[in-house]
């Protein structure tokens, strides 16, 4: 039987999964790449005929069909038949969890299915790095992969608190998340200056300690993290300050070698968003790097021997990506070895410096 990735979505996560599923789908042992689009709209034309011109296959559902085949496109599937015959489904829409109930449930062909990191609940929360030790052949059929400041979040505690055997040095840690207002791909949802989020949830805050906690119970572990959030009038990049209280002592010497030992660490001097940007922009892949999160060396600083505290940007979505393809990768042989060397081609953009 053939590999199939079959992508729902066609936005931000969508457009560039398919094109890296299809660029690299030999290394990678796939196939093929089908990829769902809900609407034909001329504004998109451009967009899906350079995805498929590289080798990805349209599917549409049956009512829309001749609008996409009105517009010159090529559908090659139905909806159903596309998600019937694909090995893994990696939803990038914000209605994974309605899909799943509806949908992904009911289908026995795909060995599994992938949600974005808005859809919490959807299944496993997953964290390329983080907690691939927890992943179970057979059972983990459903996966989350978590937002993009979830990544840096639960990456920063286990690179800077993860003791091995000794366990978890962190006493608590608190972050605030300081959002960009829209990507640069969307048209709505600016802001004309800061916007300071309420603390929603009693225990942690916002959402992004609770998805980081729910990542870290998958390893047995009950983390004190708690998170602010505000957002800011940029496009640019995520932002974050973070605050760590270990049971031991540090030194800033430490805190810097842990972090150059994490190879999806980038550290950099740089401290504006748009230099950090930029670089991924002529760098990157879709204007992506990969990597999980960029520590800005200058503003680390350890207080009273047991207190880090720092700045670091959200490589945008990079980091969801990376996780995305590995654990679609992971779905269809779940070998670790065979993950390790089908992500080789991709780890060109997982920059240890910026």
């Amino acid at each position: 039987m053939k590999t199939i990735v079959h992508v729902v979505g066609t936005g931000t996560i969508g457009e560039p999964l398919i094109g890296l599923f299809t660029d690299f789908r030999d290394r990678m042992g796939i196939d093929e790449v089908t990829f769902h689009k809900r609407t034909a709209l001329k504004s998109d034309f451009a967009k899906l005929e350079h995805l498929m011109a590289r080798g990805a296959k349209l599917a549409a559902d049956q009512s829309v069909r001749g609008d996409f085949e009105a517009l010159g496109h090529t559908v090659s599937l139905e909806t159903q038949e596309a998600l019937e015959r694909a090995t893994v489904v990696i939803d990038c829409t914000p209605a994974g969890n309605a899909n799943k109930a509806e949908i992904y449930s009911k289908l026995s062909g795909p060995r599994g299915f992938l949600a974005q990191g808005s859809e919490f609940g959807f299944g496993k929360p997953y964290a390329r790095g983080v907690n691939d030790e927890v992943l179970v052949e057979g059972e983990d059929r459903f996966l989350q992969v978590v937002s993009c400041n979830t990544h840096n979040i639960t990456t920063l505690v286990k690179t800077l608190c993860d003791d091995g055997d000794k366990g978890y040095c962190l006493d608590n840690a608190a972050f605030v998340c300081m959002r960009r207002a829209n990507d640069i791909t969307q048209e709505g949802g600016f802001i004309p200056a800061p916007q300071v989020g309420t603390h929603g949830d009693p225990e942690f805050g916002t959402h992004h300690a609770r998805d980081a906690h729910s990542l870290f119970s998958t390893m047995d572990l009950d983390l004190d993290l708690f998170s602010s959030a505000v957002k800011l009038n940029t496009q640019y990049m995520h932002s974050i300050w973070f605050k760590f209280r270990l049971d031991r002592d540090t030194t800033l010497e430490e805190v810097i070698e842990r972090l150059r030992d994490n190879h999806r660490v980038a550290l950099t001097d740089k401290r504006q968003a748009n230099l950090i940007f930029s670089f991924g922009r002529d760098h990157g892949y879709y204007g992506r790097i990969l990597s999980q999160t960029v520590v800005v060396t200058p503003t680390l600083l350890v207080r009273r021997k047991r207190e880090i505290v720092g700045f670091c940007f959200t490589p945008q979505d990079g980091n969801s990506l990376l996780s995305s393809v590995a654990a679609a990768l992971w779905q269809i042989d779940p070998d670790p070895g065979s993950v390790q060397h089908r992500l080789d081609p991709i780890r060109r953009w997982l920059y240890r410096e910026i």
